[in-house]
């Protein structure tokens, strides 16, 4: 079972169609935050993609709306204003509305349904996950694995020359959920600038018939041309993807386990992943090691993905599991 966090942008969207058309995946509950798009028009975004894949059963809650200590910042830049590449549906298109309760307090709630079970998947600034651990401590225990897309250990940053825009957009909250005490997987740029979509793959979902992969044929073009800009390269990484996809199958990577923080101080590194490689490091009371991707399958990541989307697996998810 899964909850889900994240700014539903582009690549956000494309890691829900993903683990929607996993067999055997139950999604329990989605929240929205700041980030790619701002948190209101996210929550309508993951409306819009449940509703293609028919789980129209799991709810959606708006979240944090900016983060702990800073401004909010939007990357329309990158996703486009309505966060899916200017292609989302207006808001009365969107078939139903979010829930009324916070996406923390839905997070808290999901998790005390269902202690053990479920795992808490975050691809966007962490305030949600900050927020919930603040409103219940005791959740930390009843949760057996945190994935998280961001940071960077040695790859650059894509919002500074050390940070990674989820963690940057919030560092307190991701500070805070790296040493709440539970088990954090970070799923990083340096393993997701090396799944990239190249134009093979890209051909091939332009020349599916299925619904979710004319979808994101649909939602990309924005978000390649940034990447072609910045990148002179065609194509573009798939982040919150690959994040989902080492959450279901974590051997796909390889891993180092450090004592993590992230720095709050500096005003040209704020939001930077800070590991602790000394050999004697020691953790502060309460945390433990997180563990960070280091190196990753690209091929079987990528293959993946977009087998699943050009096959039509996506509404197949399992109603038991």
């Amino acid at each position: 079972m899964f909850v889900l966090d994240g700014d539903y942008g582009v690549d956000d969207a494309i890691a829900l169609l993903s683990l929607a058309g996993e067999p055997g995946v139950r999604i329990v509950a989605v929240g929205s935050v700041h980030g790619n798009t701002d948190a209101a028009r996210a929550a309508r975004n993951a409306l819009t993609v449940l509703d293609l894949v028919g789980l129209r059963e799991v709810p959606v809650a708006v979240g944090a709306a900016r983060p702990l200590a800073q401004p909010v910042e939007l990357s329309a830049e990158v996703h486009g204003d309505d966060g899916l590449g200017g292609v989302a549906p207006p808001e009365a298109a969107v078939g139903r509305q979010p829930v009324g309760t916070p996406a923390a307090v839905q997070l808290v709630e999901a998790i005390r349904a269902h202690p053990g079970g479920c795992t808490v998947l975050a691809t966007g600034p962490l305030t949600n996950l900050a927020l919930a651990v603040l409103l219940d401590p005791g959740i930390v225990e009843l949760v057996p694995r945190v994935v998280v897309m961001g940071g960077t250990l040695d790859a650059p940053g894509n919002v500074g020359t050390h940070t990674e825009a989820n963690f940057a957009h919030d560092p307190e909250a991701a500070d805070l959920v790296l040493r709440a005490g539970w088990p954090v997987t970070v799923v990083g740029l340096d393993v997701t600038m090396r799944t990239w979509l190249e134009e093979e793959d890209l051909a091939r979902l332009a020349a599916s018939d299925n619904p979710a992969a004319r979808f994101v044929s649909e939602v990309l073009p924005h978000y390649v041309q940034f990447y072609l800009g910045r990148h002179g390269r065609p194509g573009c990484p798939m982040h919150d993807p690959t994040a989902a996809r080492l959450a279901l199958q974590p051997e796909l990577a390889r891993y180092v386990e450090l004592p993590a923080a992230v720095e709050l101080r500096s005003p040209t590194t704020r939001g930077m992943l800070l590991l602790d490689r000394r050999p004697f490091a020691s953790h502060p009371p309460g945390a433990i090691p997180v563990r960070v991707a280091v190196e990753v399958d690209r091929d079987a990541v990528v293959g993946r993905l977009v087998d699943g989307l050009v096959r039509g697996d996506a509404g197949l998810q399992s109603p038991t599991s």
